[in-house]
């Protein structure tokens, strides 16, 4: 089990370069990639979607990739027509202000597109640098993830076994619910009937109300709803979807156990086993 929360961050640096790379994870019910590049890596954001896609399978997932260039070779050029432009029309503008004053050159020189830089970059390079560094990240990540999944994992498990404690009362006392079906039945018929009961009324009736009240096969459907759901968290290392499936059907039994039975403590059973889920369904907002 792994959660979908988590933070991974690796580095590499040399007198030439300094290249990190950021992973950081949240919340969501599908996988949604999020890569950030600088504008001249962008040719490599399938690549690094692709690759980080095969690894994760839900979550909210940053990856955020940062280059700092030292000593890297440029080449610089002048746009003549650019520079031009801008001294005639400062001089135009001094012109008609009755200034005298020339436009200097470093004036000139910071104009927007006046000095044109061009870093020389190999595209090969920098793969042979992000890849084996987004490898060691993506680990890392997928360590945070698994070690926080533990620990909701343990937490769950905790809940899951109080609900089978829980089970467990209840099934003790569908005797005493079928008992209380009956006596109540043969209360009702003396009340109208007074001495004249038919038993055979009474065992008919009752008959008819176990059909109706009994919980049996909520009890069953229960039971092996719970334990799918501790084999899923041992057999598949991402369970989150089914398990969610799961907790829905595991609360629609609950809550027909709840609404047949009148007896006091399965009714406290009852309760304390939807607090139980509810504390199931928010930690399983985390889990891949």
């Amino acid at each position: 089990m792994k959660s979908m929360t988590g933070y991974a961050s690796q580095e590499i640096q040399d007198e030439q370069i300094s290249l990190s790379v950021e992973i950081k994870g949240y919340n969501s019910r599908f996988l949604d990639l999020f890569i950030n590049l600088p504008p001249f890596l962008s040719s490599l954001e399938r690549e690094i979607r692709d690759y980080v896609g095969s690894r994760l399978k839900r979550g909210k997932v940053e990856v955020n990739i940062r280059v700092k260039e030292r000593n890297s070779d440029i080449s610089v050029s002048i746009n003549h027509k650019a520079a031009r432009a801008y001294h005639d029309s400062i001089l135009d503008l001094a012109g008609e202000l009755g200034l005298s004053e020339k436009p200097g050159l470093a004036l000139i020189l910071g104009m927007e597109g006046v000095l044109e830089i061009e870093k020389s970059r190999d595209d090969q390079k920098y793969r042979s640098l992000i890849t084996p560094l987004l490898q060691k990240a993506v680990d890392q990540f997928e360590e945070e993830r698994i070690r926080e999944g533990k620990h909701t994992q343990e937490d769950i498990l905790g809940h899951i076994t109080y609900l089978e404690e829980a089970h467990k009362t209840v099934a003790a006392h569908v005797p005493v619910l079928e008992a209380s079906i009956q006596e109540n039945l043969k209360t009702r018929f003396a009340e109208l009937l007074g001495d004249r009961i038919d038993e055979n009324r009474i065992l008919a009736e009752t008959a008819v109300l176990l059909m109706k009240y009994t919980i049996s096969e909520e009890l069953s459907r229960l039971s092996s709803h719970l334990a799918e759901f501790r084999s899923e968290t041992e057999r598949n290392p991402s369970p989150g979807k089914k398990l969610d499936f799961l907790c829905q059907e595991i609360n629609r039994e609950v809550n027909t156990i709840g609404s047949k039975t009148p007896v006091l403590e399965v009714s406290r059973a009852v309760v304390d086993m939807k607090n139980a889920l509810e504390n199931i369904k928010e930690q399983l907002r985390n889990i891949e």
